[in-house]
């Protein structure tokens, strides 16, 4: 049930100032972290679920052809399930789904959650070695989507390792992470994260 819009920042959350935006220490335990998101008004990231196998595949995926990407293996689809079914089970708010236009994203949004659009600003750069440029560009998209305030429940994205890095220095690993973010409009705070396999049963 949406409680409010009004940010979660737990108390123990260590706050560090890069680039003008407020990035916390992962402190932030599970369970805070669901309160967070229960009160509705914060950023869920999650990184895609389980693919059948982990490389880079910046240079040969072709948008809209999966058959060129990285795809959802059959544990993964398991786990954007259950990830869904958690987030559900423990009432939690979800507004707006948001993915980026590769398979393993839109797929495990799809399975997860069921609504959702699709955004080319949450796509990783098509570059094997990335230039500070494809970074900047990486960094300034996500921190304008992680930044947003939700006006309804929270706002969920599924995107890549690459982008959420740039933005956060933070790498999220495994995949089917997700890091629960309070926006502040024009910049953000990293609370914490939830691993595929610590949602807590409702």
């Amino acid at each position: 049930m949406l409680r409010s819009k009004t940010p979660f920042i737990p108390a123990i959350a260590s706050l560090a100032l890069c680039g003008g935006q407020a990035l916390a220490q992962e402190t932030a335990s599970v369970a805070e972290l669901v309160d967070a998101l229960q009160s509705g008004g914060h950023v869920l990231y999650l990184r895609h679920a389980m693919t059948e196998t982990d490389y880079a595949d910046q240079v040969a995926a072709k948008l809209g052809d999966c058959a060129t990407q990285r795809v959802l293996s059959e544990a993964g689809w398991q786990q954007a399930k259950a990830i869904g079914a958690a987030i559900s089970g423990l009432e939690i708010p979800v507004g707006e789904v948001i993915s980026s236009e590769y398979c393993r994203a839109w797929q495990t949004a799809d399975l997860a959650f069921g609504d959702y659009r699709q955004d080319a600003a949450l796509n990783f750069a098509p570059a094997e070695d990335y230039k500070q440029s494809d970074l900047d560009m990486m960094s300034a998209n996500v921190t304008a989507a992680i930044s947003q305030i939700p006006q309804d429940g929270n706002l969920v994205i599924v995107g890549h390792d690459d982008p959420f890095e740039a933005a956060t220095g933070i790498y999220p690993e495994p995949q089917g992470v997700a890091y629960v973010i309070a926006p502040t409009g024009d910049g953000f705070t990293v609370l914490g994260r939830i691993g595929p396999d610590e949602w807590p049963a409702s």
